[in-house]
């Protein structure tokens, strides 16, 4: 299989981790490593006009930036390329930039249908649809495990609790993989643009036709009900309803299929799945932590103060890379092998503190659903071509993962 070659920079100033060749081309363990034992929160150069930023690598800097919202605010944008632009225009209106009592009103509101007990339905059909979804890729043989299979199952959760037909979910597909990164090069910026702005569309359509006509829906919800004692604004509604389908898609569909490549890739372990030895639910969040599909999360300093050893002032932008947080070799026992029995794992592939991921249990939901249907139906899981990867400077992993399925 196709692997991606290892970086080895001469100095740490010359890698740009704005760039999202780098992260398609190389795989970035050794530098993660090398930052986190000579420079845990490095300063990142400014380059072509945009500003500099901090770097931090080590776990627990990582929970300590996350856990602070006063100091480390997400208002201004939580992803890199938002922030280096100057800001994100949602924030303040949408749950993922927003801090303090806004976030915690409107957080309290969205829990409900992302708890267990409201989210019972939809997984039960996430269930039968995983297994179908699997059935057919063994009865066809050959698959692009990404596209035929990994794509389709978040995406159809997601569109369930946001009340999307079926009839719209492959141009919601086009537009999520195209949104945050590109499957063939650099993203283009006009191309990026006009898929985030074509979901914003579609989200405004569908939240005018639920204010005529509710449903029992996320995007109802949103529309009827209070938040902190009004109700939410049209704009408010579509940035949250964008937020949803982006954090619910791309990011387990990722992990989907970089877990079924670490699995290829290490039969012991898939022999430990199948034959029962590790369960399903210690797998999950091996996977998680393995993949991180979420490269890094994004924060601007509110006031002057110390991180590590560095000082860092107002208004610097603090990127924390979960990418690197999940290898430390502080935290987790050989944290470059994937390990299925691995325990304790407690990863941070869902951020951490008051942004934890409001689609965790749903997420996990939906990776346990896959692990059973390919322990029940996959006898032989192999490499059919090489795989592609995702360009991207806040997504990690393959757009293309062509397999062969034998079923048992």
């Amino acid at each position: 299989m196709v692997t991606r070659s290892e970086l080895t920079p001469a100095t740490l100033d010359e890698v740009d981790l704005t760039d999202p060749r780098l992260h398609a081309h190389h795989d970035l363990g050794s530098f993660w490593r090398r930052l986190r034992a000579e420079a845990p929160v490095h300063w990142h150069p400014e380059a072509e006009g945009r500003p500099g930023f901090w770097v931090v690598t080590g776990y627990d800097d990582v929970v300590s930036v996350l856990s602070d919202a006063e100091t480390f605010s997400s208002e201004r944008g939580n992803v890199l390329d938002t922030l280096l632009a100057g800001g994100d225009s949602a924030a303040g209106r949408m749950l993922a930039v927003t801090d303090g009592r806004p976030h915690k009103a409107l957080r309290s509101v969205l829990l409900k249908p992302f708890s267990p007990r409201s989210l019972e339905v939809v997984i039960e059909s996430v269930r039968r649809g995983t297994r179908r979804l699997v059935e057919e890729a063994v009865e066809r043989g050959e698959v692009d495990f990404a596209a035929d299979v990994a794509a389709h199952i978040p995406l159809a959760a997601i569109c369930d609790l946001l009340g999307v037909p079926p009839s719209d979910r492959g141009h919601i597909i086009e537009l999520t993989s195209s949104a945050l990164g590109s499957e063939d090069g650099v993203p283009d910026e006009e191309s990026t643009w006009l898929s985030r702005n074509g979901l914003l569309l579609y989200f405004s359509e569908l939240a005018a036709s639920r204010r005529s006509k509710p449903y029992d829906d996320v995007v109802s919800l949103l529309v009827t009900r209070e938040v902190d004692g009004r109700t939410l604004t049209h704009e408010e509604i579509i940035f949250n309803c964008y937020s949803i389908i982006m954090g619910g898609h791309e990011t387990t569909r990722l992990s989907m299929i970089g877990g079924l490549r670490a699995l290829m890739e290490r039969p012991d372990q898939w022999r430990a799945l199948t034959s029962g030895e590790v369960g399903t639910a210690p797998a999950v969040e091996e996977v998680l932590r393995w993949t991180t599909p979420a490269l890094h999360s994004g924060r601007t300093a509110t006031h002057d103060t110390f991180l590590g050893d560095q000082f860092v002032e107002e208004g610097e932008i603090v990127t924390t890379w979960m990418a690197s947080a999940n290898r430390d070799e502080r935290v987790f026992d050989a944290p470059d092998d994937f390990v299925l029995s691995r325990s304790p794992n407690k990863h941070l592939s869902f951020a951490h503190g008051p942004h934890f991921c409001l689609g965790a249990f749903l997420a996990r939901a939906e990776l346990t659903a896959l692990l059973e249907s390919l322990c029940e139906l996959v006898s032989v899981a192999e490499p059919a071509g090489p795989p592609r990867y995702v360009y991207s400077n806040f997504l990690s992993g393959m757009s293309a993962l062509p397999v062969t399925l034998t079923g048992r």
